[in-house]
């Protein structure tokens, strides 16, 4: 890392954006982007990526692209740049001819900083672009729409490849929250990235409760969400349904219990999407009951909790959805309803699908559907999925709250990794079940999988047993899904490691009775400290001059930099300087305003 460089990054880190150091990988990305280097960054939510684009843009002498596929990121990030005081602008479909105009010369005389722009304007406008105007970097957001093994492939993205083409000498920095091990190499692929910087950040939210319920019924469903609102009066959530009628009459339902619910769909008119967006962004209603159209490029800071109604079609998209919650690190909760039906209706919408994709979709529905039936920590599975590896529960989630009883798991466990191996890595989960069960299956006997030596180890165990055990050593990271390659089963480091006898692994043990959750909640007790007591006032103070210069709160300040101003209680501007988020700008335009609330609260 360059010394000098490094220096300069602290220093406007400290002035725009009011943070004294970097998170995980921060600092490497952005020296290597800053040193010309193209990289693939592949960051949770909220785990701050966009910092890695712009500072380099405020490093370099040029002009950063950003390429981002929805109008309300474009906006939300302008808007909070401009807040620090960083010079930005966004080009899309909802802008005038003559603010583009503007935009577009202010960005070629080097008055703005970072450009954001989207991939279908970028594609049309690349020559000129590369002509006209002084790019020194091009970042692309949401990179994982560029991949066919990607959950959100999008035609467009594919075209960004001519990028490499026509500015060879450009770095290109690609960046999503959700990309599993093929996603992250095809992303590179089509990119035509030379040699670019990795960084693969933890997928671990610990902040995020996770939990997950068989459906309990719909009063139970609605009665969980209000318990949700009444716990984070002063915050918001989103409930995700798998429909738009599903959202609509969830929207009624909770307007029905007094709470203030929004609806938001792809089928409503624009104008109306906009409204509702407008209004959970600005704090008027404290939930939005939306299909997966809603939330990608959201960026507020306070959504406390993501309720899911239905079962999401894949991990990646249950993932991304969670993280919307707790973006400032901040506790915050995750709960999915799931039912048999979910499941009817996702495997009716990938039937009806693109066929080239049809396999691939049916095999990550059946992952997230081990996830919603899941016996093991729940935080393990989601890292496992990602090829992250944890070898201990996270206390965290509803499994690990009511654990299921234990055993030491590890001959178990030796056995299937022994067949996989012994079958080349050949084999999916129904047949390593069979072989281990000493099925007389054609297809077994034809490949001689009958004369391997562990052909029948597990005929003490029932199809079932083995199906519980095998889908938990999936899930635990000890055996990996390659979906590029027939979904064969193939042993993963960790697995390695228990086949040799150099770790040990417990398992939860097969029950066909299915356990009765308690589903009742504690009340949570109403803040009783001055600390608490103050913040609460803090967060009336934003939400009002949040109404006053209509700007939404989170971006004048996020709730972890209301509750760090709290604790630390500052008494002069050099004093607020200190606190996390307190960038220059917004020192001196918001400063005083919470310094004399400060004051007046005692």
């Amino acid at each position: 890392m360059n010394p000098e460089r490094h220096a300069r990054t602290l220093a406007l880190l400290r002035r725009f954006y009011g943070y004294s150091s970097f998170r995980p990988g921060q600092a490497e990305i952005i020296d290597a982007v800053a040193s010309g280097r193209d990289a693939v960054v592949l960051m949770p939510t909220g785990g701050g990526k966009s910092l890695c684009y712009q500072l380099p843009a405020l490093l370099g002498e040029g002009l950063c692209i950003v390429i981002s596929p929805l109008i309300a990121l474009m906006d939300d990030q302008v808007t909070a740049l401009l807040a620090n005081g960083i010079p930005a602008a966004a080009i899309h479909s909802n802008r005038p001819e003559a603010e583009t105009r503007e935009a577009l010369e202010h960005a070629r005389m080097g008055r703005v900083k970072l450009l954001y722009t989207s991939p279908e304007r970028f594609v049309a406008d690349m020559d000129k672009w590369a002509r006209w105007l002084p790019i020194h970097l091009i970042a692309i957001d949401e990179a994982h729409c560029i991949s066919q093994w990607g959950h959100d492939f999008r035609p467009v993205y594919t075209e960004l490849s001519g990028i490499k083409r026509m500015m060879p000498d450009i770095p290109v920095i690609a960046l999503t929250a959700t990309a599993d091990r093929l996603t992250r190499d095809d992303i590179e692929q089509q990119l035509a990235l030379r040699d670019p910087f990795r960084w693969t950040g933890s997928f671990d939210r610990p902040n995020i409760s996770i939990e997950v319920w068989p459906d309990p019924g719909k009063a139970r469903r609605i009665a969980r969400v209000r318990e949700l609102v009444e716990k984070y009066p002063d915050d918001s959530g989103i409930v995700y349904c798998l429909s738009r009628s599903k959202a609509e009459n969830m929207t009624r339902a909770l307007r029905l219990s007094g709470i203030k619910a929004a609806c938001y769909h792809a089928g409503m008119p624009a104008g109306a999407r906009e409204e509702a967006q407008r209004a959970f962004i600005n704090g008027d209603v404290s939930v939005v009951c939306a299909t997966v159209a809603f939330g990608m490029g959201i960026d507020k800071s306070n959504i406390r909790w993501v309720v899911h109604n239905n079962m999401p079609a894949n991990i990646e998209s249950y993932y991304q959805e969670i993280g919307r919650a707790g973006r400032d690190g901040l506790p915050a909760e995750a709960v999915m309803f799931h039912s048999v039906g979910d499941a009817i209706a996702l495997r009716r919408f990938i039937d009806e699908s693109d066929s080239a994709r049809r396999g691939i979709n049916t095999e990550k529905l059946a992952r997230m559907q081990a996830f919603a039936d899941a016996a093991v920590c729940r935080r393990r599975m989601l890292l496992s999925y990602f090829n992250e590896e944890k070898t201990h529960d996270c206390g965290n989630c509803d499994v690990c709250r009511s654990a299921p009883e234990r055993f030491d798991g590890s001959t178990v466990v030796q056995k299937a990794l022994s067949a996989v191996l012994r079958t080349d890595c050949s084999v999916g989960a129904y047949m390593l079940r069979d072989i281990l069960r000493g099925a007389q299956r054609h297809d077994i006997r034809s490949r001689g999988f009958d004369r391997i030596r562990t052909f029948g180890a597990g005929a003490d165990m029932s199809a079932a047993e083995w199906n519980h055990y095998i889908s938990q050593m999936i899930q635990l990271g000890l055996l990996d899904v390659a979906y590029d390659d027939g979904n064969r089963l193939r042993p993963t480091p960790f697995g390695l490691r228990v086949l040799r006898g150099e770790e040990q692994v417990m398992l939860a043990r097969y029950d066909d009775r299915k356990p009765a959750r308690d589903s009742r909640r504690k009340e949570t007790p109403a803040p009783t400290s001055t600390t608490e007591a103050l913040l609460t006032r803090l967060k009336a103070v934003r939400r009002a001059e949040a109404a006053r210069i209509k700007m939404p709160p989170y971006l004048i300040f996020s709730d972890a930099s209301l509750k760090d101003m709290a604790l630390k209680r500052p008494r002069t501007l050099e004093e607020f300087r200190e606190v996390s988020g307190a960038g220059e700008v917004k020192t001196a335009r918001f400063g005083p305003l919470f310094l004399r609330a400060i004051a007046e609260f005692g």
